[in-house]
């Protein structure tokens, strides 16, 4: 004890006061900085929640969410910043040259990574302008999925399949958007030349009004079937196109049953749904004419 409090007395605390001090204030410092990004963080989820609370609404709740994981990323890297710049002055590193020199540097990176600063500002624009939400099915640069993050930087998708794909905000020109207010089932179904088209039009009507009286499947539909009437006239079947409106993500489900219905419907009501047709000819003639081949004699030629 006489040994340590001898070697107590002989700190020069004049000395060592300055740096006690500094490394203080570093310290404090830093659980400041901690302490702000999880009261902001926290705050964040505070309002969040309140939005989803008192706003109705899916759409509301995606939003609120996709601009409050962004939110909490700008608080931790604006804080962490500041964090960082008041350390180092606390070091004693002067902050003008580093900054002088950043902005020189920071010209130089920007030339070289004109697509990544371009990626921030596709992200801000796509989130400020509500364009992609967090769980919206959308089509961007070529992939289509449901979004699973987005991001200043990128938005990752997942596909039917389950492949993620990570997609930079840079390479994103047109969103295509099918989770937005309702979506539309469209439909479009070929029948044989010999079928009567007012006919073929009343089965789809009917097959619609029993989907959209079913438990299962009637709080998806939005509206009743409609049928735009002949689509195309192709070689083999005569084409109808119809619509469904349904939930935003439920169109897909919608459209798969109806066109299970309207298979059952069709065998039903002996409604052909054509195979292509081929028809065989033995030669021609002189005079340019050729009855058709016989089916039996086809049959034999193949045999």
């Amino acid at each position: 004890m006489d040994r340590l409090a001898e070697l107590i007395e002989r700190i020069d605390w004049a000395r060592w006061s300055g740096p006690a001090l500094s490394a203080m204030r570093i310290v404090l410092i830093v659980v400041a900085a901690w302490l702000a990004i999880v009261v902001l963080q926290r705050l964040v989820r505070l309002v969040r929640n309140r939005v989803e609370t008192h706003l109705d609404g899916t759409d509301t709740a995606k939003r609120a969410e996709t601009l409050a994981r962004v939110v909490r990323y700008l608080i931790t890297m604006i804080v962490g910043a500041v964090a960082v710049m008041l350390v180092l002055a606390e070091v004693g590193v002067s902050l003008a040259p580093i900054l002088g020199a950043a902005g020189v540097v920071g010209l130089a990176i920007g030339f070289g990574a004109q697509s990544l600063v371009k990626d921030y500002f596709t992200g801000f624009f796509l989130l400020f302008e509500d364009q992609i939400r967090k769980g919206d099915i959308v089509t961007v640069a070529g992939m289509s999925g449901v979004v699973e993050d987005i991001t200043l930087r990128h938005v990752r998708l997942r596909d039917y399949a389950g492949d993620v794909h990570f997609v930079p905000n840079s390479l994103v020109t047109t969103v295509t958007n099918s989770s937005r207010s309702f979506a539309n089932a469209v439909i479009e179904i070929g029948v044989s030349y010999r079928e009567n088209i007012d006919e073929v039009m009343a089965v789809m009507n009917t097959v619609a009004r029993q989907l959209r009286a079913d438990e299962a499947y009637g709080a998806r539909i939005l509206g009743d079937l409609e049928i735009a009437g002949v689509e195309r006239l192709d070689q083999q079947a005569v084409t109808v196109k119809s619509r469904i409106r349904a939930l935003p993500g439920e169109q897909y489900g919608v459209r798969r049953e109806f066109l299970r219905r309207v298979k059952e419907a069709f065998d039903a009501n002996n409604i052909e749904i054509p195979y292509p047709h081929v028809t065989f000819y033995a030669g021609v003639n002189k005079d340019g004419k050729a009855p058709a081949m016989p089916l039996s004699l086809s049959r034999a030629s193949k045999s």
